[in-house]
């Protein structure tokens, strides 16, 4: 079989025996959904008509109480300026200036006011619109795993929490959106490092909410710091709304991640020897920073001892300064997985993401970069499919077995 996958702008080929192939991966059939795919004004607002666990946030909020709307930075796809007018509908009646939009930055930098403006749209000059601030936070108590819950004022002080955001796999805390707006979004660093250090868990991984530390912790700020109302949007591959939920922020949140897995979730009926993997060609691979989370989720698809093959230009070379020093500084991937519990850091968590994977399997990187330099991250470099396909089969002899994931970002395997 003849297999082409996204590299760059173009290609990479090569001819894998079909006799191997236990699956490509590819996203579920969704043409039922795209056939109903309504206008994104009718999603918003049948989602906040038929809130999931809660009353509607009409019914919820009364005049004279302060509002804070958290929602995601300017690092996100979350398209707030879209979703924004329709909570505010929701909440006619309610002066403007009781409502304040905070943009969740967590460890990220303080956007522009150009960048707040573009977050919040047309809703800009209507309501206050301001960045969570790490060094004016509320310390509201701590969780039994002993993360502080350490919450920026204007949120700490607010009479009602509503909480904005996109969901999509999170390879560590499960599923992005939910409580993560306002934990570790609206929080403090410290709160992040001890939240975030559980990452090295076998049980922090995409897809999975019961039974992972990172995300009970995270789970439990809400019994500290109440959220009254969530709205969360799945997002298709070109970014657009396709559903929403809304209403309390477990309930509605555990059907979104349903709804999401539906889509991208795929089953495979075991793990196979090799996995070639691909983010599927630019803008998605254009430094290994990128091109980490194909392969982070290439990992469910392959066997302990086992290899990947991730594609990837990563013609800018590893992408982030605080990755690549991480991940260059290191004389073993241990060394990564000890520093981040020690030392979270932004750009240092994909280094020992990557870290772990190479626990479980050797990693060939087809890519542009140097040589020299893929084999100091613990990779063996190639600049042709081909030959890692070959040189993969012939180390996993005799008769390997081979899963192809040629959008490695967006499908997540599944064992049956």
């Amino acid at each position: 079989m003849i297999i082409r996958l996204g590299y760059g702008a173009g290609f990479q080929e090569a001819d894998v025996p079909d006799n191997s192939i236990i699956k490509v991966l590819e996203q579920n059939d969704i043409s039922d959904a795209k056939a109903a795919r309504r206008a994104v004004p009718d999603i918003i607002r049948d989602a906040l008509a038929n809130p999931i666990g809660t009353e509607r946030l009409r019914d919820i909020v009364k005049p004279g109480e302060k509002v804070a709307i958290i929602t995601s930075d300017i690092t996100r796809p979350m398209p707030t300026w879209e979703v924004i007018p329709f909570v505010l509908e929701e909440l006619d009646g309610i002066p403007a200036e009781d409502i304040t939009l905070v943009f969740a930055l967590g460890s990220h930098r303080a956007h522009t006011e150009e960048e707040r403006r573009r977050l919040a749209g047309d809703v800009y000059e209507k309501i206050r619109c301001v960045d969570s601030d790490p060094a004016d936070c509320v310390h509201m108590g701590t969780t039994t795993k002993g993360t502080p819950v350490d919450i920026t004022r204007v949120v700490a002080e607010a009479d009602r929490i509503i909480c904005l955001g996109n969901i999509e796999y999170h390879y560590f805390a499960g599923y992005s959106g939910g409580v993560k707006a306002l934990m570790p979004g609206a929080s403090t660093p410290q709160a992040i490092q001890a939240n975030h250090s559980m990452m090295v868990s076998d049980d922090a991984c995409a897809g999975k909410l019961d039974g992972n530390p990172l995300r009970e912790d995270l789970e439990e700020v809400i019994g500290i710091c109440p959220v009254d109302f969530i709205l969360n949007v799945v997002l298709d591959e070109h970014k657009h709304i396709v559903h929403a939920v809304a209403g309390d922020v477990i309930k509605a949140h555990r059907e979104g991640c349903r709804y999401l897995d539906r889509l991208y979730r795929v089953s495979i009926p075991q793990r196979a020897d090799i996995v070639i993997v691909s983010q599927g060609g630019a803008p998605k691979d254009l430094n290994l920073y990128q091109t980490q989370k194909a392969l982070d989720n290439s990992k469910h698809a392959v066997k302990d001892g086992g290899t990947i093959i991730l594609v990837g230009s990563c013609r800018e070379g590893l992408g982030q300064k605080t990755f690549e020093e991480w991940i260059t500084e290191a004389k073993a991937p241990e060394d990564l997985t000890d520093r981040i519990r020690k030392d979270f850091r932004l750009g240092g968590h994909k280094a020992a993401a990557i870290a772990l994977v190479l626990e479980r399997a050797k990693i060939k990187l087809v890519s542009e970069m140097e040589t020299s330099l893929v084999r100091s991250i613990f990779m063996e470099p190639y600049s042709d499919l081909q030959q890692a396909v070959d040189d993969a089969i012939a180390e996993q002899q005799p008769d390997p077995t081979i899963i192809i994931m040629p959008y490695g970002g967006s499908t997540l395997p599944s064992l049956d």
